[in-house]
C-alpha cells in the first residue's frame, strides 16, 4: 500500500481500503454501506461490495443473530472482490464487534459506538467483561465515539424526539467515514433530500448527524486516520454502480427490446430473487408486464402461458422454487417454447440459509426434472455481467425454442460493482420469426400447420394462438414429430427424446469457445463458474505476480459446454475447480471428459476470498 501526504487536504494517499459496517438490523448498516459505496462510485473508484444480511427477519435486538453487515472495498485500480479482511470495522454495538472482529485484519482499525456498550447489550452479545476495557483489543487501533449521544445532541434543537434522533446515528458513522476517506459529501446530502422529502424532520436530523460525524473527524485529533483513495483508471465511458439483480433486470428489458416483443414475468417473492420483480415492475413503458402469483407453480405456469402467447416468458426464484417449478419446466421442454427460468441461488436444502449465498443448484439445473429433459444453462459471474447473461439466456431461449436456466446467487444479486453502460447498438440482435402460414398440405391439398416440423437446428415453429390457418395441438403428452399428434409409439418417443437432446447439443455451435486466462503453458488450470470468478481472478493474479504459472478458465455456458472445453482441459496436468458446493461442476467435467478434476469446496454461506483460494492453489502450483 502506497502512503503519501497530500498537502492540499493532509490526507494520506492509499491504494485501497476495505471497510465493514456492522450493527443491529435496525441500525441501517445496509443503507450506510450503500451510501458510502455510491459516493465512492461517483468519485471514480473501482469497488466491490458484500452485503451480509441476518437470516432472521426480526432477531432479538442486540444479539449475534441480528447482526447486519456491509463490506465494501474501494480502490484506485481494478479489483474483483470485496476484499479478504477488512482494514476498518465499524461496530455499532457489542454484538457487531463480537460477530465480526474475527474478520478484521491484524492491527486493523475499530470504530465503536461506545454508547451501546452498556451492561445489558454486553450480556446479550455474550461478553462477561467490556472488551473496550479488558485489554482484549490491544492489538487493534480503537476509535471510541459516543455516536448516539452526539447524534441526539445535534438534533435536539431541530424538534426531533430523542428516540427518533437516535435512528440517525448511522449517518453520524457515515459522516465520520466520509471524512476519514475523503468521500464527497454532496451525493449523500442530495440523496437524503430525495429519499426523505416528505419528512422534513428526518431530513434535518440525518443531515445534522452526517455533518456532525464529518466534523468529529476534523476536530477529534484523527488526522493520522485521514486518507484518500484516488479514482481508478477505468476505460472511458459512462458508469453506474449496479448490483446483480438490477443488472439482470435491465438485461431482460434490453433483451425484450432487441427481440421487439413484450416481456412477461411470472414470479412469487423469495429471497434473494424478489428484487428482480420489484425492478421489472417499474418498467411498463418498455413493454414489461409483471405478475406476482400466489405460489411458485402458478408463477411459472403464467410465464409459460405468456410464451405460448408469443411473449418472452420469465420466472424468477431461488432453489426451493426451482424444485416446485420442475413439472412445468418439463412441460416447457415438451412444448418446445422459450422460457427463461432464473435461479438466484442460496444456501440449502429446504429453507436453508435464505439470506446467505451458495451455488449448489447446478445439478438440479442439469437434471432436476422428470424424464430426459435437457435444457441450456447460463451462469452469471459478476454483478455487472448479469446484464449480459440475461440477454444471452433470452437469445438462446427464443432462437432454440427452449426453456433456459439462468444461474446467479445471493452474492452476485446483492453485491455491487461499477458497470460501463453499453452502447445499445453493440447488443446482440434477437430476431423473432413467428409462423404466419401453413407449412404442410393435407390429402385434399389444403394447407395445414405441423407444430413439430423442424429447421436445420431442429427448432420447431413458434405460432401465436389464433393465427389464421395455424390451428395445432401441443401439451404434456408425448407428441408425434412433425404433426404434433399424441403418440404412444415407442419408436416416436425415442426419436423425440433424441431430438430434444440433439437440439440442445447444437447450441454448442452458437456459443463462444472457452479462452484461457493467465499462462496457457502452466501445469495447473483453475476451472470456475458463477460468482467464484472474482476470488479466482484475484488469487490467480497474486500467484502470477509472484512469478508462478497458473491458468484460469471460467464458464458462462454450462449446458452445453463450449465445444473446445475438453481439449483445453486435457492440456493441463491438474484441473482444480473451486465451487460453493461439494463439487458439482467437477463431477460433470469428470463424467464428460474423463478429466481428474479436483474440487475446492465451501458451503458456509459466504463467498470465497481471494486469499483462501491463493493459499489452496499455491499448494497445487508448487507441488
Amino acid at each position: 500500500m502506497t502512503n503519501t501526504l497530500d498537502p492540499k487536504n493532509e490526507a494520506q494517499d492509499i491504494d485501497q481500503v476495505i471497510v465493514r459496517f456492522a450493527g443491529d438490523s435496525g441500525d441501517g448498516m445496509q443503507l450506510t454501506g450503500d451510501r458510502f459505496t455510491s459516493a465512492s462510485a461517483l468519485f471514480g473508484n473501482d469497488l466491490a461490495t458484500l452485503p451480509d444480511f441476518p437470516a432472521e427477519i426480526r432477531a432479538p435486538q442486540g444479539t449475534l443473530a441480528g447482526v447486519s453487515a456491509f463490506q465494501v472495498q474501494i480502490s484506485n485500480h481494478e479489483i474483483t472482490t470485496p476484499g479478504d479482511a477488512p482494514n476498518v470495522l465499524v461496530a455499532m454495538n457489542p454484538a457487531a464487534l463480537k460477530s465480526d472482529l474475527g474478520r478484521l485484519e491484524a492491527g486493523g482499525t475499530i470504530i465503536v459506538n461506545t454508547d451501546a456498550f452498556e451492561e445489558r447489550n454486553l450480556t446479550k452479545a455474550g461478553y462477561v467483561d467490556n472488551p473496550l476495557e479488558d485489554g482484549s483489543l490491544a492489538g487493534y487501533t480503537v476509535i471510541e465515539v459516543q455516536m448516539t449521544t452526539l447524534t441526539k445532541e445535534v438534533a435536539k434543537d431541530l424538534g426531533v424526539k430523542p428516540r427518533d434522533a437516535e435512528r440517525s446515528k448511522n449517518f453520524f458513522a457515515l459522516g465520520l467515514l466520509s471524512w476519514m476517506y475523503s468521500r464527497p459529501l454532496d451525493p449523500t446530502l442530495e440523496w437524503i433530500d430525495a429519499k426523505f422529502s416528505s419528512r422534513p424532520e428526518v431530513v434535518a436530523s440525518n443531515k445534522a448527524a452526517f455533518h456532525a460525524g464529518h466534523a468529529y473527524g476534523e476536530t477529534a485529533e484523527l488526522s493520522e486516520h485521514h486518507y484518500q483513495v484516488r479514482p481508478a483508471s477505468l476505460e472511458s465511458g459512462t458508469y453506474t454502480s449496479i448490483n446483480g439483480n438490477t443488472a439482470l433486470s435491465w438485461g431482460l428489458i434490453a433483451a425484450g427490446q432487441q427481440a421487439a416483443i413484450p416481456l412477461f414475468l411470472g414470479s412469487y417473492p423469495i429471497t434473494p430473487a424478489s428484487d428482480i420483480l420489484h425492478e421489472l415492475s417499474k418498467h411498463k413503458n418498455f413493454g414489461v408486464r409483471t405478475f406476482q402469483a400466489e405460489d411458485e407453480i402458478a408463477a411459472v405456469g403464467a410465464a409459460l402461458g405468456a410464451s405460448y402467447g408469443g411473449h418472452i416468458g420469465i420466472t424468477t426464484t431461488s432453489g426451493p422454487g426451482i424444485a416446485l417449478k420442475g413439472e412445468t419446466i418439463g412441460l416447457a421442454i415438451s412444448l418446445e417454447l422459450p422460457l427463461v427460468v432464473i435461479d438466484i441461488q442460496r444456501g440449502g436444502p429446504s429453507t436453508g440459509l435464505p439470506t446467505k449465498t451458495e451455488a449448489s443448484d447446478l445439478m438440479m439445473a442439469m437434471y432436476g426434472r422428470h424424464g430426459e429433459a435437457p435444457m441450456p444453462i447460463v451462469a452469471a459471474y459478476n454483478p455487472s455481467q448479469c446484464f449480459y447473461a440475461a440477454i444471452e439466456a433470452v437469445r438462446i431461449a427464443v432462437k432454440y425454442r427452449t426453456p433456459v436456466m439462468l444461474l446467479s446467487d445471493g452474492y452476485l444479486a446483492n453485491g455491487s460493482a461499477p458497470w460501463k453502460i453499453p452502447d445499445v447498438t453493440t447488443l446482440p440482435e434477437i430476431p423473432v420469426d413467428y409462423a404466419t402460414e401453413p407449412n404442410q398440405t393435407n390429402e385434399d391439398g389444403e394447407g395445414v400447420f405441423w407444430p413439430y416440423l423442424r429447421d436445420d437446428n431442429l427448432v420447431r415453429p413458434w405460432a401465436i394462438p389464433g393465427t389464421p390457418g395455424l390451428m395445432h395441438r401441443i401439451g404434456g403428452l408425448e407428441k408425434e414429430d412433425g404433426t404434433g399428434n399424441v403418440s404412444y409409439s415407442p419408436e416416436n418417443h425415442a426419436l423425440m427424446t433424441d431430438i430434444r437432446e440433439a437440439r440442445i447439443a447444437k447450441i454448442a455451435d452458437d456459443i463462444p469457445l472457452v479462452e484461457v486466462e493467465g499462462d496457457a503453458d502452466a501445469s495447473v488450470c483453475v476451472l470456475g463458474w458463477g460468482s467464484t470468478w472474482g476470488a479466482i481472478t484475484g488469487a490467480v493474479r497474486r500467484i502470477r505476480d509472484r512469478g508462478d504459472k497458473i491458468a484460469h478458465v471460467h464458464l458462462t455456458h454450462l449446458n452445453p459446454f463450449p465445444k473446445n472445453l475438453g481439449e483445453v482441459l486435457a492440456g493441463f496436468d491438474q484441473v482444480i475447480v473451486p465451487e460453493l458446493n461439494l463439487g458439482q461442476l467437477s463431477k460433470l467435467v469428470r463424467a464428460e471428459y474423463l478429466v481428474d478434476a479436483q474440487s475446492i469446496t465451501k458451503v458456509m454461506g459466504q463467498p470465497f476470498t481471494a486469499g483462501e483460494l491463493e493459499t489452496a492453489l499455491s499448494e497445487a502450483v508448487r507441488a
